[in-house]
């Protein structure tokens, strides 16, 4: 991709950027949100038409003027959000674009079956519903359409950021299978130490200009963390502003139905309490139920010593308990609805007058105020929060907390799926909200967030509390050996 340039209302997403992948490597193309990764891999792929700029395959200046001339030219994206039809077989998704009126479903099937056995999933059927299966074999399923189109250039597009560690491994080793039979592996991913595992070449992007291509063997994690955002990684969690103060909210013998047994912990002003532990140790779950998002057996909840109603999340926010969820686009933000309705959502009743009128200059004052305390980067509080990266939607998901002046908040893997750039931001968020007293319970599966911004944490097991340890006791040794039930 010969000197690309690209823009949206006179806004430059890309200038003047050059990238070279060959046959046979994978190579990483990394950047805050936005940076312009993801402009540059839709012009690749057909989504948008560069304003200046040549695309050269095999030496050869071609014209990538759809999705479908893309296709003809063997280029395929694998979208961290699959697109997939949930109610259709694992064949009929993979050759959804080439099914006609007469079908011959044996051959089909023969087919698909032949494309999983190449990637050592034989024992996924291809007449199961996509709807039906897990979201590790659905994206099975997204390779196998992309390898039936005989797709020479492949992009993946933060493809781990759903897949439980089991399932990194099997995808990691179907893409150096793809990598060894010369397949050109474009690979987008926020997560270092995936790709100084996978990666030869790294490729970075920052404010739409290309910065440098390095060699992964030449460069250490501290340095290309300067070359994304211009900060050391030990510049990543901010230092202590809140001072602890007396224990606000307590949950006691929690219990969660064929997931989770007699959980209790406590939280302090102004403290943050790390959850940890491995996939499927019941940490969402729990939190969940606590929030009033899911059903719990018994248990009781207190703030400041006096127990709050939280068997939905309506009675939550009421008693000034907030959640930020996993899931950011399913559950976190309205994608189609602009920045202030989001974020006014859970207290619109505040900006209620007489006769149900809304005061649309203080909703719009609050917002603001509320955005520019968070750095949102944004045209104005009526963009939809869709358009937004993604660490800005997750600002926006934050802002709704703020607004809805919640003392107890969970956070729930904060920093899924964003840039270091916005995790260094939303780490400051954080820092400031609990230097103003709020109590913070966060959920993460990522040791070094553990570790960096906990005051104290609990670690989960299989449903069950494996210990707690202190802020001199937080390694990644003590965390591992509770999260795997090693005394």
């Amino acid at each position: 991709m010969l000197h690309i340039s690209k823009a949206f209302g006179g806004v430059a997403a890309l200038d003047d950027v050059t990238f070279f992948a060959e046959a046979g490597e994978i190579h990483a193309l990394m950047g805050e949100n936005g940076a312009g990764k993801s402009t540059l891999m839709n012009i690749l792929s057909g989504v948008y038409r560069m304003d200046k700029g040549e695309i050269h395959i095999n030496g050869e200046h071609v014209s990538v003027t759809n999705p479908a001339r893309a296709r003809e030219l063997g280029i395929s994206i694998i979208h961290q959000e699959f697109a997939l039809a949930n109610d259709l077989t694992v064949a009929e998704n993979i050759f959804i674009d080439r099914l006609d009126r007469f079908i011959n479903w044996r051959e089909l099937e023969q087919k698909t079956q032949i494309l999983l056995d190449e990637l050592g999933f034989d024992d996924l059927s291809p007449k199961s519903k996509v709807g039906s299966i897990s979201v590790a074999y659905q994206q099975v399923v997204e390779i196998c359409k992309a390898l039936s189109r005989n797709s020479r250039i492949l992009v993946f597009d933060e493809p781990t950021a759903v897949l439980t560690s089991n399932e990194v491994d099997k995808l990691f080793s179907i893409i150096k299978s793809l990598r060894d039979k010369g397949v050109c592996i474009i690979y987008i991913s926020h997560r270092l130490n995936e790709v100084f595992e996978l990666c030869s070449k790294i490729t970075v992007l920052k404010d739409g200009k290309y910065v440098d291509t390095v060699n992964t063997v030449d460069v250490t994690e501290k340095q290309l963390v300067r070359l994304m955002i211009g900060r050391e990684l030990s510049e990543m969690f901010p230092p202590k502003t809140a001072s602890i103060g007396e224990v606000v909210f307590e949950a006691e013998h929690i219990s969660v139905p064929g997931i989770a047994e007699d959980i209790s912990f406590h939280v302090r002003e102004g403290e943050i309490l790390g959850v940890s532990g491995l996939v499927g140790a019941g940490r969402t779950e729990v939190m969940q139920a606590i929030f009033g998002a899911r059903k719990r057996n018994g248990g009781s909840v207190r703030y400041k010593g006096q127990s709050i109603r939280t068997d939905s999340p309506r009675h939550s926010v009421a008693s000034g308990l907030g959640m930020l969820p996993e899931n950011r686009k399913a559950d976190g933000v309205l994608l189609e609805m602009p920045i202030k309705v989001n974020s006014t959502l859970c207290r619109l009743d505040r900006y209620l007058h007489a006769f149900g009128r809304i005061d649309r200059k203080k909703e719009d004052e609050d917002v603001t105020r509320t955005g520019e305390s968070v750095h949102l980067k944004s045209s104005g509080i009526l963009q939809k929060a869709g358009s937004l990266s993604g660490g800005n939607q997750q600002k926006v998901a934050i802002m709704k907390w703020i607004l809805g002046s919640c003392r107890v908040l969970i956070f729930d893997e904060p920093t899924r799926g964003v840039d270091v750039g916005a995790k260094i931001e939303i780490y400051k968020i954080m820092d400031d909200l609990a230097a103003q007293g709020v109590a913070i319970i966060m959920i993460s599966s990522e040791m070094p967030e553990i570790i960096g911004m906990s005051d104290r944490a609990i670690v989960m097991r299989e449903g069950r509390i494996t210990g707690e340890l202190s802020k001199e006791e937080l390694t990644e040794y003590n965390l591992i050996k509770l999260s795997m039930g090693v005394r």
